[in-house]
């Protein structure tokens, strides 16, 4: 076990470890979990030269206030965030996402909000000391599983890191920022248990998100959608980015702590590619809905690993 730590001077809003997700277990009622952004969480270990599934802290809205207590380390945060690196004489530097900085003992660093967007990520060269559950840190808190008890960082907490930092290289990398409105989706298996009228209305008229979205689902607000077959079905596997249709007619997305099973049919899912957007969109913002084939999703999805993969290889070393 390392000695060199952090500790936690603010716990921010639901700070939580996570890596890409613990796989394979959905028969036992265990959902994959893992990163809310991968893209982000990729960048963000890619930018330390960490490998892609080293463990991240996540954040949603605020971010933690930390202090390196023992220890030198380098680090990096994703996302659109605002932050700061205040040292022990009070100097206070204003952070930039996408790139790394180095922190001495007695270095904060103060992740205030997350911009227009949901979560942000915090990477450190050779990562956090965490002790896997099934090959993954990932914390799914409904369940209490993960590291530290599966619980969210709370306030004095200890977060130890792995390694003293090896080197003072700066890297950074560009990232174009997209707020797509149009969110792509493929049809649901229960499509056809909406009316004509409805499954047009879906895809013509946008819906609100509401505040009555976490981790696990993100309530919409808008046109009634109409079921003429039934409310309810036997309870089925669920995906990540289902969008099921309860009794009240307003569509519910399920994200990433999605649960294994659901009995509410499904109008729609939403594709990869865009799944990415979609989370990082604040309550109150509007979207829409666009349906596509699977190969043009399957397509777009290749195409948009591909554009992650330039960017992390174009990353650049700065004096």
């Amino acid at each position: 076990m390392s000695n060199y730590f952090f500790e936690v001077l603010r716990p921010g809003i639901n700070t939580t470890f996570q890596d890409k997700g613990r796989f394979h277990m959905q028969h036992l009622g265990v959902t994959p979990g893992g990163c809310m952004d991968l893209d982000a969480f990729l960048i963000a270990n890619a930018l330390v030269e960490n490998s892609p599934n080293e463990g991240v802290l996540e954040f949603a809205y605020q971010g933690p206030l930390l202090k390196l207590i023992k220890g030198k380390t380098k680090i990096a945060i994703t996302g659109n965030v605002l932050f700061q690196i205040i040292k022990p004489d009070q100097d206070i530097l204003k952070g930039e996402c996408n790139r790394t900085y180095t922190l001495d003992e007695g270095d904060q660093v103060n992740i205030l909000a997350t911009q227009e967007s949901v979560y942000g990520y915090m990477a450190l060269e050779g990562g956090f000391d965490l002790k896997p559950f099934c090959k993954s840190v990932s914390i799914l808190s409904r369940a209490q599983i993960g590291p530290n008890e599966g619980k969210k960082i709370k306030i004095s907490d200890q977060i130890k890191i792995k390694v003293n930092r090896k080197n003072k290289k700066i890297f950074l990398c560009e990232i174009e920022k997209k707020n797509k409105k149009i969110i792509r989706v493929l049809k649901g298996s229960q499509f056809d248990y909406f009316s004509k009228e409805s499954q047009k209305d879906f895809f013509t008229k946008e819906y609100k998100i509401s505040n009555l979205t976490d981790r696990m689902g993100m309530r919409l607000e808008g046109t009634h959608i109409k079921n003429i077959v039934s409310t309810n079905i036997r309870s089925e596997g669920i995906t990540k980015g289902a969008i099921q249709v309860p009794a009240d007619g307003q569509p519910i997305v399920l994200l990433t702590d999605h649960p294994t099973i659901g009995g509410y049919p499904k109008i729609a899912n939403v594709t990869s590619v865009d799944y990415n957007q979609l989370i990082q969109k604040i309550p109150g913002k509007k979207i829409s809905f666009e349906l596509i084939k699977l190969h043009e999703a399957e397509q777009l999805y290749k195409e948009h690993l591909n554009s992650i993969s330039k960017i992390i290889k174009n990353i650049t070393e700065i004096n």
